[in-house]
């Protein structure tokens, strides 16, 4: 079982920057580069909150959970 993070997906479906949305949720473009990449053991859901709430999306959208069936 495994959290799939498509932050990237989102962030180009709504053609925005890393840059951009670093700057929007107030976190540095390191962190959000690792959490892009699912490379982070947790995440606030206040900034998971300001991420959907710049993205225009819900967080479902975001992440993805897989059995190993999948």
């Amino acid at each position: 079982m495994e959290i799939i993070v498509n932050l990237d997906v989102m962030m180009a479906k709504r053609k925005v920057s890393s840059k951009e949305l670093a700057k929007s949720v107030g976190i540095t473009e390191a962190n959000l580069s690792l959490l892009k990449r699912g490379k982070v053991k947790g995440v606030r859901f206040e900034t998971l909150a300001a991420i959907c709430a710049h993205l225009n999306c819900q967080p479902g959208d975001i992440l993805e959970f897989r059995t190993e069936e999948e």
